[in-house]
């Protein structure tokens, strides 16, 4: 069983790849791989045990150290994004490639339909150094092989991983919740939501819209909280300040798929038209519920089991549509929930870590026959 290095934020930074990064490894772990992460620095040290060393970003000393950490395993796992690593659009993370002695994992949670010619530049350059790449969808895959100059047979797709509930939970009785989750900042689309309350107000179980999340850290460190003032705003202005809900409470795991599964329905409502990965949709349709989601390439390809309903970014009408039917036809409601079922054992953050572990066997067994 190889021992696995991990570059990545991680916690105590609060971020979507720094949760994907703690499963990971937890999964990792608990299939008794070795785990060391060099953990990107953020001012505030981790107290996690698995933590083996931090990336100070710009400091070039910092970096020839990570590889080093990275070089005590037998296979290093990189999580690439663009904007947590050094230098232009995260130019850093090359170098650190460059000065690995053991086969690298790249794990590419952004691929951009049309980069400048430096991102481009950048992700081929990462693409070429590592043994392998894993993307999380089929849309993903697709647009980076026909976009970005990469060996197809070095990528692979392996799901985001979830957490799965213990069990399945019953139907929520009561005034249904529509929810939304995740860290806020612009471009969440919430305010679409917002608008469509104005038109539901009129079913016989009016529905609540909880938005349950934290400000992104760097959206609050920017702009603070004016981005959920202004839905506050508008709520208030339409009249269904009564009806949305915020809740900024932090949430382990556990507690945030008992959230999920008290929802009549999750919608996620994204501005972007660029998202190949979700780690909010995966855990969204894990749980077991019906999902609406703006036209984003992970939705499309995901919810086009059955699992939900997609609609156009600019369609209001479409979105109405949707809520109403789902809080009203409990028919429909149940069969996109079973159709979400039946796609999250796939997902769980098991079967995700041996999928992992099993390509992290194909590399060291290649690089033993070549050596």
């Amino acid at each position: 069983m190889p021992s696995v290095g991990i570059l990545s934020t991680y916690a105590p930074t609060v971020c979507g790849l720094a949760t994907f990064s703690a499963a990971l490894a937890g999964g990792l772990s608990a299939r008794g791989i070795d785990v060391n992460v060099v953990r990107i620095a953020d001012g505030t040290p981790s107290v996690d045990g698995k933590v083996v060393g931090e990336l100070v970003n710009g400091s070039s000393p910092s970096v020839a150290a990570a590889a080093e950490r990275l070089n005590g395993c037998d296979v290093a796992v990189i999580q690439h994004e663009y904007g947590i690593y050094g230098g232009a659009d995260g130019e850093e993370v090359v170098e650190i490639i460059r000065g690995l002695r053991v086969p690298s994992i790249v794990v590419v949670h952004t691929v951009l339909e049309s980069p400048t010619p430096h991102q481009r530049s950048v992700l081929e350059d990462v693409l070429a150094l590592a043994g392998r790449a894993v993307v999380m969808s089929a849309s993903a895959r697709a647009r980076l092989c026909a976009g970005y100059t990469v060996d197809p047979d070095k990528v692979s797709i392996i799901p985001h991983g979830a957490a799965l509930p213990d069990a399945v939970a019953p139907q929520p009785v009561g005034r249904p919740t529509i929810l939304t989750w995740g860290l806020l900042g612009p471009g969440k689309g919430i305010e679409r939501v917002i608008d469509a309350m104005v038109t539901l107000k009129d079913l016989p179980a009016a529905p609540r819209y909880l938005i349950a999340g934290r400000t992104h850290p760097k959206v609050l460190a920017t702009h603070g909280e004016a981005y959920r003032d202004g839905l506050l705003a508008q709520a208030r202005r339409l009249g269904v300040a009564d009806s949305v809900v915020f809740d900024a409470t932090y949430r382990t795991p556990q507690a945030l798929t008992t959230l999920l599964q008290d929802a009549a329905v999750v919608v996620l409502p994204y501005d972007s038209k660029e998202q190949v990965t979700s780690g909010v949709l995966v855990d969204s349709v894990a749980s077991g519920r019906p999902v609406i989601a703006t036209a984003f390439p992970h939705a499309v390809e995901l919810l086009g089991t059955g699992a939900g309903t997609v609609v156009d970014h600019d369609d209001a009408g479409a979105l109405v549509d949707a809520l109403r039917r789902l809080l009203t036809d409990s028919r429909a409601a149940g069969s996109m929930a079973f159709a979400a079922r039946e796609l999250a054992p796939a997902m769980a953050w098991p079967v995700v870590a041996g999928a992992y572990i099993a390509l992290a066997q194909r590399l060291v067994a290649e690089r033993q026959a070549a050596a």
